[in-house]
């Protein structure tokens, strides 16, 4: 009698089974297709509906919203009101996935922690820590993209250059190019190789100023991490260091404007080949400033840019040469 009853009820549950599939299937069949006139179906999420493209029929009606319950007019507004984690970064070396535990001993009220819970804390940072970075790889990545970030901070560069300079700082250790190297040499390299992409440069004395590797050791690595990853990039312009300079002088847009026209007057005539951008950058701007009646010294400007003045004052005398001759010819 059990025998029978086993057997009634796997023969039933089957019969369920093969329903439900079936069901499903229809279900499937419905969501292609019209049921009216066969036509396919389209998804209006505004307002909720499921509707057949060729004869308008709403096929489904009161949706679930999945997306978030709040609007947002630009990207501040939408930060502060979202409640989901950043974003994966390359900034660092777990790219944002990982846990951190914060130093603050206060509990999720704000209260303060008792000694042995402090305690406690403490010992789950330290194997927090060590978890993070497991390998001489992920150790590697950490001191490396801490010192990328940190250079970036100190020559104000923006986070798109940080995100690029650790996507080929990362590259170079994939292609194992740092044995004979030093991490910060290949971590300088990588963000001026980055701020030149970028077209936002910075000169190598500047890289040099906040790096803690030598000026030589910088150009050496930098050629060399450019040539084995063959970084596509483009001589440095010297107008794109004008708006810098312009803004640390103080100068008018006037300024920069016609600092920019005595650039492009310098290429026509080919006095830019063979020059440093940088130089010629700061007597385009120093010369600007004097047509402009806008008094600024040839010391102002050397500070700013980093060159001595005596390459500001050659290059000054090369740019009004060349404007010179575009006007007699």
């Amino acid at each position: 009698m059990s025998e029978n009853v086993r057997s009634y009820t796997d023969d039933r549950s089957r019969t369920e089974t093969v329903g439900e599939d079936e069901a499903a299937s229809e279900t499937e069949g419905e969501q292609l297709e019209c049921p009216e006139c066969g036509g396919s179906l389209v998804n209006d999420s505004e307002r909720g509906e499921t509707v057949c493209r060729d004869c308008g029929l709403v096929v489904d009606e009161d949706e679930i919203d999945h997306g978030p319950e709040w609007r947002a007019f630009d990207a501040s507004e939408k930060d502060q009101k979202s409640r989901v984690g950043a974003p994966t970064t390359n900034m660092m070396h777990d790219k944002g996935l990982s846990t951190n535990i914060g130093w603050q001993d206060k509990d999720a009220y704000g209260n303060s922690l008792s000694s042995r819970q402090r305690e406690k804390m403490q010992r789950l940072r330290t194997w927090n820590e060590r978890f993070r970075t497991r390998d001489s790889k992920e150790r590697n990545l950490k001191q490396a993209l801490g010192e990328i970030d940190r250079m970036a901070s100190a020559l104000g560069l923006p986070d798109n250059v940080r995100e690029t300079a650790s996507v080929i700082y990362r590259r170079a250790l994939d292609d194992d190019l740092l044995p004979g190297r030093s991490i910060e040499g290949v971590a300088t390299a990588s963000l001026y190789a980055a701020a030149r992409q970028a077209g936002t440069p910075r000169s190598l004395d500047e890289i040099a100023n906040v790096s803690r590797v030598e000026k030589d050791e910088i150009a050496r690595t930098y050629r060399y991490v450019v040539r084995e990853l063959k970084l596509e990039i483009q001589p440095a312009d010297p107008e794109s260091y004008v708006p810098r300079f312009a803004s640390d002088l103080d100068l008018s847009d006037e300024s920069e404007r016609r600092a920019r026209q005595l650039l492009q007057t310098a290429k026509q005539e080919g006095v830019h080949s063979g020059k440093s951008p940088v130089g010629l950058a700061a007597a385009a701007v120093y010369a600007a400033s004097l047509l402009t009646n806008e008094k600024v010294t040839q010391s102002e400007v050397s500070d700013v840019a980093n060159i001595s003045e005596v390459t500001i004052r050659n290059r000054y005398h090369e740019l009004l040469e060349a404007e010179e001759q575009v006007h007699l010819g």
